[in-house]
């Protein structure tokens, strides 16, 4: 039997400009026969929670409003859909955020995240923006829950958002079974990726940053060596076969060039910032490296799940940090500093 929220509004995590989140009581609309209620249980703080925070922007999708943070979110279900479709009442879930949709610029049919018209939970990229997640409970689509096995934790689960776009990344690497592998950036996405990469059966896998802590959790899922990147040009001498660039940065862009071998392939994973950038591309063009994007992901997060749940996908040394909702300032400034912190979570 579907129960009712406990209460008319929720407590969220909002952000409304620019340094400004707070921690907010918000109005539970009404869910639509297929949507479903449910109770959130952990939530992580992204990349762009943390950009829509200190900037007010991610990349060209502008904060024109307040907004409800998170789409890396697990739960269980408190409310069915009444249409009958989704999980019922009491199943824990994963979410995938995407709402695949919009006309206009051609894409391939069967790769929905390139759609133009693609929303996200969490994402000020249209208007009005699309609220996410970090709250009490959230009112979402049935079609974007994932029934998770029942001995999967929902603290691991948690995981789930990211290494989807992880296992993407690596799933566009190609056959990647006794390569050789570089990471540039090993913050929580990077880190995921070398646990994917591992997975998949790269045979030595580099993990670059800054920082060292980064890098000692690149070591605990599976980076076979590691580059400190302040002031040394070893990750040139790497000639990787395939380099999958996760800092998000144009000197990490040019970085993972530098260090693929001559016929290899470039991942480009990490969010640049927009407009034009110098990278060495003369490089790119004489050593006929194979440059790809990466975006999002489509149905990988089942097989994250699968593997999450089986073992075979072992990342939870990326978690190093969980606060209660309540303190969702502190954790944020906690997720800013990479240097101190891999995945955090809020905990509601």
């Amino acid at each position: 039997m579907n129960q009712k929220p406990a209460a008319a509004y929720a407590r969220a995590v909002v952000v409304h400009t620019a340094g400004d989140l707070r921690v907010e009581q918000r109005p539970l609309r009404a869910a639509a026969p297929d949507e479903a209620v449910v109770r959130i249980a952990y939530g992580g703080i992204s990349g762009s929670d943390l950009h829509y925070w200190s900037h007010g922007a991610a990349g060209d999708s502008i904060l024109r409003a307040p907004m409800v943070l998170g789409h890396e979110v697990v739960g269980t279900v408190w409310s069915a859909a009444e249409d009958g479709s989704g999980p019922s009442a009491g199943t824990p879930v994963a979410v995938h955020p995407a709402s695949p949709g919009g006309t206009g610029a051609r894409y391939p049919a069967d790769r929905p995240n390139l759609s133009p018209g693609c929303t996200y939970l969490g994402s000020a990229a249209t208007w009005p923006h699309t609220d996410g997640a970090f709250a009490d409970y959230a009112i979402l689509p049935a079609r974007m829950l994932r029934t998770l096995p029942p001995d999967l934790p929902l603290r691991t689960a948690a995981l789930i958002e990211p290494a989807s776009v992880a296992w993407h990344a690596v799933a566009r690497a190609g056959d990647v079974r006794g390569a050789r592998a570089l990471v540039i950036g090993s913050g929580p996405i990077g880190a995921l990726v070398i646990a994917a990469l591992k997975r998949a059966g790269a045979s030595e896998i580099t993990a670059v940053d800054l920082h060292q802590r980064p890098l000692e959790i690149a070591r605990r899922v599976g980076a076979t060596s590691t580059i400190d990147a302040r002031g040394t040009d070893a990750v040139a001498a790497v000639e990787a076969d395939v380099t999958i660039e996760s800092s998000g940065s144009t000197k990490g862009l040019a970085s993972a060039i530098r260090g693929t071998m001559r016929g290899g392939r470039v991942v480009l994973l990490g969010l640049i910032p927009s407009g034009d950038q110098p990278v060495p591309i003369s490089l790119a063009i004489t050593r006929e490296l194979e440059l790809l994007g990466s975006f999002r992901f489509n149905d990988e997060i089942d097989e994250v799940i699968a593997a999450l749940a089986d073992g075979t996908l072992d990342a939870s040394a990326v978690i190093t940090h969980e606060y209660p909702a309540r303190d969702a300032l502190d954790a944020f400034a906690t997720a800013k500093d990479s240097a101190a912190s891999g995945k955090v979570l809020l905990h509601f």
